[in-house]
């Protein structure tokens, strides 16, 4: 198979001077084609010289009026080949062709007719050459997912009628030139998702027309001191994933069209308090994980009432959700749909409203210090998928709000005080719940049965609290737990959202998974009082990857099928009074990582396996007594256990053999001895005879 490489084209100039333009241009096509493999030639079937007349019908192109080539479409084309020297082209696309190599040839800037450049999903390569400013009638430059490295070239500023440049998704490098400035036409500007580096240019305050800004995922970094005054038209602005710092300009929403900011993981200290003050049509506003130190109010003491995302997670953000004048902050966001404020220093009560928010369908306050008792209400919006209070210093019994909210697929209450017993009617009132977290609070009474009528739930964690009783035994409706699970629950439509996750302590490690992840399944009863003996039924839970029932009361046996759980990687069962021994069927678990059975009564020999020889450290076995082989001390017998019982049955049967042989022994001596002793007697000549006659001479 041949490589065609972009330079291919441009030796396919016509020299004849007697052949129209029409045939000149069949001509450098043919040539072209040519130089192409078989499927190549295959999907260009009607490209030949006998067919020259009909040019304007050939397969990808498209001709003007007047019968002149401005267009080459090979987007599909099954070509291993690049673009030629075809200099009355306006129109050029290669799209979807990732195994095209070569690099852009530094003659394209031959095509001076050229209008639209698109190279989409190709492995071309090299750099973008600076003859790419010869183009001046370009007006779209789309070069996205091409592996374009070294830096952007400053002649790419002579694009003075460019409205489209979009270089995103490749490997450039360098800094963006200060001459993109002169690109005043230009309305979409997209760098996403390369290495660029150094300040962004302050020229970008030129763009009057720019309506898009995106240059996230780079390594650029700095303060951001460019001015916004000029941009009236400016409605996205993503500086997302890169290493901005100080103040946030407060000139972004200065034009009045802003909708789209997100500026997370950046190095960003402060927003000043106008920022968001023209921010009317505003809906997204993104600054996860940077470093704000501001009152919340201050962000939004005039918050646009479109506002439909608001994520500000990981900073240092403080204060309450009250405004200047006292009144609620979130009453009036009637079209917020995500509101994450998760992992700041805010404090207070939560408002009523809260639950009256007819769009809101992810909240996530956790990790603040909120305080007092979530406030009850008779309704609850049904678009409220995710809830998320941990980390806070809530208390009051389970919210009885709760009850309304159908629809609720996460529900994270861990680390507060809440207190109570945790009702029956939850599985009832939360059909659809995926994730129930209540961990570190204050529950107390028994574990109800109807908490195992959830048919989602993959997550159930009601670790350290005061629960008693025995552990219910009917596991049968936990259906999502039985079978291991592969599609993701509810999709939830806002960007930020994919980025959402929800902090399981999982293998002793504290580990954060995202909302979307659905094969993550497992309990955690760990830190209460239960008793009583561990149900078979849990054996039946197929599906689950981790079980911690440790530091509780539990008393008898292990499940002889614990091996049936064949997907755990993590079992905790230590810090309980089990005793017998350990099921063999241990063995069977292949993926088990994490393991703990120490500070128990167990006793006999660990059972061996492949992956139970990786677990060679003591301390998960230390405490029992009774316990002994790999990786703790050997047992006397070091036989495995079903060779022990052969072993005895064996050694039973040579007992009674050795008994025989001793017996015909100690017979045969006496019998010896006593014929000596009458032979010795007067008399006895008829034994010494009959001994003489049983040795002849």
């Amino acid at each position: 198979m041949k490589h065609l490489h972009l330079v291919g084209l441009l030796l396919l100039s016509c020299t004849c001077p007697l052949l129209c333009a029409a045939q000149r241009e069949a001509a450098a096509l043919v040539r072209w084609k040519a130089s192409l493999d078989g499927a190549a030639d295959r999907s260009l079937g009607p490209w030949s010289m006998a067919n020259s007349t009909r040019l304007c019908r050939w397969r990808y192109i498209t001709c003007d009026s007047a019968g002149h080539l401005t267009e080459l479409n090979l987007g599909g084309a099954t070509l291993n080949a690049g673009i030629g020297n075809l200099t009355s082209l306006v129109v050029l696309r290669i799209l979807d062709n990732p195994s095209l190599r070569g690099a852009i040839p530094r003659t394209i800037g031959q095509l001076k007719h050229l209008a639209v450049l698109e190279l989409d999903c190709l492995g071309l390569g090299g750099s973008l050459p600076e003859e790419i400013g010869n183009l001046t009638s370009l007006e779209n430059l789309n070069l996205n997912l091409v592996v374009l490295t070294g830096s952007i070239p400053p002649t790419i500023g002579m694009l003075v009628k460019l409205r489209v440049l979009d270089l995103e998704n490749n490997n450039l490098t360098g800094s963006i030139p200060m001459e993109i400035g002169n690109m005043t036409e230009v309305q979409y500007m997209h760098f996403q998702d390369n290495y660029l580096e150094g300040d962004l240019p302050g020229t970008i305050s030129h763009l009057i027309n720019l309506r898009e800004l995106d240059v996230s995922g780079n390594q650029l970094g700095g303060h951001i001191l460019l001015e916004f005054r000029n941009s009236s038209l400016l409605n996205m602005v993503d500086i997302a994933k890169n290493n901005f710092s100080g103040m946030f300009p407060p000139s972004v929403c200065i034009g009045g069209a802003l909708r789209f900011l997100d500026a997370r993981y950046n190095g960003f200290t402060g927003i000043r308090h106008q920022t968001f003050q023209n921010c009317t049509t505003l809906q997204y506003v993104d600054f996860t994980a940077n470093n704000i130190v501001a009152e919340l109010r201050e962000c939004f003491s005039d918050h646009p009432k479109w506002l439909s995302t608001v994520a500000f997670s990981q900073n240092q953000l403080y204060g309450t959700l009250l405004t200047d004048q006292g009144e609620d902050l979130l009453c009036n966001l009637t079209s917020l749909s995500l509101l994450d404020l998760s992992s700041n220093a805010l404090h207070g009560d939560l408002p009523k409203c809260f639950w009256d928010l007819p769009n809101l369908g992810l909240v996530d306050l956790s990790s603040n210090s909120f305080s007092g008792v979530v406030p009850f209400s008779r309704t609850c919006q049904e678009n409220l998928n995710y809830l998320l209070l941990a980390n806070n210093h809530f208390r009051g019994t389970f919210p009885l709000s709760l009850k309304k909210c159908i629809n609720l697929v996460a529900l994270d209450l861990g680390g507060n005080s809440f207190s109570g017993t945790i009702p029956s009617w939850a599985s009832m009132s939360l059909p659809k719940l995926n994730f129930l977290r209540l961990s570190s609070n204050m529950f107390g009474g028994i574990i109800p049965q109807e908490i195992l009528q959830f048919r989602l739930l993959r997550v159930l964690d009601l670790s350290r609290n005061k629960l008693t009783g025995s552990v219910p035994d009917d596991f049968t409706n936990l259906t999502a737990m039985a079978q291991e699970q592969e599609s993701p629950g509810i999709i939830y439509a806002d960007p930020d959202f994919f980025g959402k996750r929800i902090h399981i302590v999982w293998k002793n490690v504290n580990y954060a998974y995202s909302l979307q992840i659905s094969a993550v399944a497992g309990i955690d009863l760990s830190g209460n009082s239960l008793s009583q003996e561990i149900p078979k039924g849990l054996t039946t839970l197929l599906g689950l990857r981790y079980l911690n029932l440790s530091g509780n009361h539990l008393s008898g046996c292990i499940p002889e099928d614990i091996g049936n759980l064949v997907l755990l990687e993590s079992l905790d069962l230590s810090g309980n009074q089990l005793s017998g021994e350990i099921p063999p069927s241990l063995s069977a678990l292949k993926s088990i990582s994490v393991l703990n059975f120490s500070s128990n009564g167990l006793s006999g020999r660990i059972p061996t396996g492949s992956q139970l020889q990786v677990l060679d450290d003591p301390s998960i076995y230390s405490n029992n007594p009774g316990l002994c082989g790999f990786p703790l001390e050997d047992c006397i017998n070091s036989s495995t256990p079903a060779q022990s019982e052969t072993s005895l049955d064996e050694d039973r049967e040579a007992l009674w053999v050795y008994c025989f042989v001793a017996a015909g022994f100690i017979f045969g001596f006496w019998l010896y001895w006593a014929s000596s002793f009458f032979a010795a007697r007067p008399g006895g000549v008829h034994s010494t005879s009959m001994w003489t006659t049983c040795n002849p001479r």
